[in-house]
């Protein structure tokens, strides 16, 4: 258990260790060498009694205690570096806080308008937005060195959470395209037709297809991106068919050949969600920009 006398330094290294499972993630996250991190993991491993981290292959994995370990270290942790510097309320006029996002650019793009509103009244934060994974990955690591993961519920993400708004999938395919009848693609021709879809790795399985294997149908793309805005592109003037958000296709420009088309597969909603770790809860400009992004979640859908 974590006790009285352990260096902060120490314990906070150790956070960084058993979310990171990775010596080397683990350096770079807290700004120390691989060596000196890998010191800081012997001496961990003495005052423990434990191993902590145990190689499995070319990985690393949680023992029982470091397991034990890390979320009591995710609770208490901010709490003591709140309270070192003796940190007031948060104030977003004066703030300087960088808050770091994992989303997709089709969800970076969607949250201008909050991105937007939130520096007219902390004038002085910064975005850093990463993109989602494209390993399969540990949710709570996520969640944790991140302030907010924002994607569709069902890909493997857990933890406290709000819904932002609601968009649901449709078919992007050129208007010369011989599949395409009377501004429709029917169910048989979207089966025999060469797909272009997003994929964010073998983490993500997306609503569209979770409803095509319900069907009976493996979505086996021709042509993969780690990116939806460009689809509208990689369509046109071909006979790929491509599958997006509805805003993504509302946003075709004007003089594009390519034109939206609603999916022979049905319905399918892609309600966007805004998750956090419960470790966040305790630092209050966390606090501020989740209650001030959930507080403006109408502007995203103008934004529609």
């Amino acid at each position: 258990m974590i006790g009285p006398g352990r260096d902060l330094n120490l314990l906070i290294a150790l956070r960084a260790l058993l979310e990171e499972a990775n010596v080397t993630r683990a350096g770079d996250r807290v700004n120390m060498s691989q060596s000196s991190m890998s010191s800081a993991l012997s001496r961990l491993r003495v005052q423990f009694n434990d191993e902590l981290l145990v190689r499995v292959g070319r990985d690393y994995e949680l023992t029982p205690m470091g397991q034990l370990l890390l979320p009591q270290l995710q609770r208490t942790l901010p709490l003591i570096e709140r309270a070192l510097r003796s940190e007031g309320e948060f104030d977003p006029a004066t703030s300087t806080r960088t808050f770091r996002l994992m989303l997709t650019d089709y969800s970076a793009t969607e949250m201008k308008p909050i991105f937007a509103k939130a520096l007219e009244l902390a004038p002085n934060i910064s975005f850093d937005i990463v993109g989602l994974p494209h390993e399969p990955t540990d949710s709570a690591r996520d969640l944790t060195v991140n302030d907010f993961v924002v994607t569709v519920p069902g890909v493997g993400v857990m933890g406290d959470y709000h819904k932002l708004f609601t968009d649901d999938y449709v078919c992007l395919v050129d208007n010369k395209n011989p599949r395409l009848k009377d501004g429709q693609l029917s169910w048989d021709d979207f089966m025999e037709s060469e797909k272009a879809v997003c994929k964010f790795g073998r983490a993500h399985l997306l609503p569209p297809e979770r409803r095509l294997n319900e069907l009976g149908y493996q979505l086996k793309p021709h042509v993969v991106t780690n990116s939806y805005l460009p689809l509208g592109y990689v369509v046109q003037d071909t006979d790929l068919v491509a599958i997006v958000p509805r805003r993504v296709g509302n946003k075709l420009p004007a003089n594009s050949s390519v034109v939206v088309v609603e999916p022979p597969f049905g319905h399918v909603d892609a309600n966007l969600t805004l998750w956090w770790h419960q470790s966040h809860n305790s630092d209050p400009a966390h606090v501020w920009l989740r209650d001030f992004i959930i507080g403006h979640c109408a502007l995203l859908e103008l934004a529609a």
